[in-house]
């Protein structure tokens, strides 16, 4: 789960990197781990500027003085398994052929045969557990097939076909073709987000955008705007004036149509519009339906208030509690400096990250029956301490509503929620959960109900694994294994820092994957200069 962002400015002579900044900030909430964006010259050189943290502290005004050119993409990392290493924030780049940047929203689950098929077949040297540099390389690969000095449309529209066909997984990409310009793709289930938009400037030419989320586009006026459809590609030419217009090509048949609900309970601004639905009404009919559910399964409705868990669960939770006819109160402080706490790399970071990040106020609290609302409940360590906090600020009793059903199973389309067994919801009913984060009890929004949340005329269906165990792309039992490896090899290397050994000391036999460093050589150009 990334943010991704890119833009072709009609005037040549003016420079994307402003908006592309601005666009970031407005994607922040998709990834806050690293920072990059990547601009193209009229000669179609490139200029880059990326690193670790947030986009805020990446793009310094001088490093944005640095980045020319009329078109550009935009990439914000929210790290997965992998390394959060530096050389692993976006765009990607590859110089052969043509030059080629590449974003990537998403997570490809055939990733260990694409590097058996690069380095046996196709003879790229892959540097890093991005699978991103993967899918960068097997696109510049197809690219490489045509064996011409300059490639036209119909080229490209039929490289990401051949990519498109030898990838699996999910993904929202925008690549940029040094020179040639700017070429967005979706996974034929679309599970991931990506919108294509246009804005008529006041002298009639056009400006186009590709991103996220509608709300960048609504933001910087691309008001004629809609979804890139599932298997679809769109080209747009670094030069927009005259009769050099953007192209869309349904380059693979759309498989079902399943877009991650995740989006929809969690990871969206609820100003957004993904897929014709949106997400603040959506989020509005799960406070509906959970609130149903919660007069279902308390017999006596001894609720006093209803207590939001900042900020996603805000909009359901004060329509819960309107459903409800019970008060609403903003019982938790947040500190909106500190990032999300279920990316934390270990039980311990969490904990100590909760109590940074909200504070109780007793007065909402003491002597009352609270019911906390929560957009889910994942590995549990951020529930156990919201409700040891409405417990120490006086609390009687305390109920907990998560307007997701339980997650009993990984994520492995770009969310990195923990392993399957670090999960609170695996192999636990509710009275178990509610036990394990000490409330006196815990209720969950049904699946169907959350689908009928979500869904619309044009979608139906959504990819709901993390509840069901059923991946839209079938059953992925490698990628699983492979995934838990990496994350228990990662572990055992902290576990031996943290005790003082050197990097050497932490390599084990029976690791199957490459050890990482925590601080790498860089190969791009981010700079030191302030």
């Amino acid at each position: 789960m990334c943010g991704i962002l890119g833009i072709v400015l009609n005037d040549q002579r003016k420079n994307a990197a402003p908006e592309l900044l601005e666009g970031a900030m407005f994607l922040q909430h998709r990834g806050q781990d690293a920072a990059g964006i990547v601009t193209c010259g009229t000669r179609g050189r490139f200029y880059q500027c990326k690193g670790n943290g947030m986009a805020r502290d990446v793009f310094t005004q001088s490093r944005m003085a640095n980045l020319m050119g009329n078109m550009g993409i935009t990439h914000l990392r929210y790290p997965t398994a992998g390394s959060s290493a530096g050389s692993e924030a976006q765009p990607f780049y590859v110089n052969s052929p043509y030059g080629i940047t590449l974003s990537h929203n998403g997570n490809l689950v055939n990733s260990i045969e694409l590097r058996r098929q690069l380095d046996e077949e196709v003879h790229r040297h892959i540097n890093t557990d991005s699978d991103s540099e993967l899918l960068i390389n097997i696109f510049a690969a197809e690219l490489d097939k045509f064996n011409k000095s300059r490639v036209n449309n119909r080229d490209v529209f039929a490289a990401v076909a051949a990519t498109m066909n030898n990838i699996r997984g999910a993904y929202a990409c925008i690549a940029m073709l040094a020179g040639y310009g700017i070429i967005g793709f979706r996974d034929p289930n679309g599970i991931r987000p990506l919108l294509f938009g246009e804005r008529t400037n006041k002298d009639g030419t056009k400006d186009y955008m590709l991103a996220s989320e509608s709300v960048v586009l609504k933001a910087h006026g691309f008001d004629n705007f809609r979804d890139v459809k599932p298997g679809e590609a769109v080209i747009i030419p670094k030069d927009v004036s005259g009769v050099n217009k953007p192209e869309a090509e349904q380059v693979v048949e759309p498989k079902l149509f399943a877009p991650d609900i995740f989006e929809y309970v969690y990871f969206a601004r609820p100003d957004s519009v993904m897929d014709g639905v949106s997400v603040y009404r959506s989020r509005i009919d799960m406070g509906i339906k959970l609130a149903a559910k919660i007069t279902k399964e308390l017999k006596e409705l001894d609720i006093d208030v209803v207590i939001p868990v900042p900020d996603t669960a805000r909009t359901s939770a004060f329509q819960c509690a309107v459903s409800l006819n019970i008060d609403f109160r903003e019982g938790f402080v947040k500190n909106r400096y500190i990032g999300r706490t279920f990316i934390m790399p270990d039980q311990q970071e969490r904990r100590s990250s909760v109590r940074r990040k909200l504070n109780a106020m007793e007065s909402e609290f003491k002597g009352r029956n609270v019911l906390l609302v929560d957009d889910s409940i994942v590995r549990g360590t951020t529930s156990k301490e919201i409700v040891a906090m409405a417990r120490e600020a006086g609390a009687k009793k305390v109920y907990f509503a998560s307007c997701a059903p339980p997650i009993r199973f990984n994520h492995i389309y770009g969310i990195d929620l923990a392993d399957t067994k670090a999960l609170v919801g695996f192999n636990r009913d509710e009275d178990e959960i509610a036990r394990v984060i000490g409330a006196d009890k815990v209720i969950y929004q049904d699946l169907q109900d959350l689908i009928d949340c979500c869904k619309s005329e044009t979608i139906r269906n959504f990819e709901v694994g993390v509840f069901t165990g059923d991946y839209v792309t079938g059953v992925e039992d490698n990628y699983l294994q492979e995934l838990e490896k990496i994350r228990a090899q990662n572990q055992r290397l902290k576990d031996r820092r943290d005790r003082g050994f050197s990097i050497d000391t932490c390599i084990d036999a029976s690791d199957m994957v490459d050890v990482k460093a925590e601080v790498d050589i860089s190969i791009y150009n981010r700079g030191d200069y302030q």
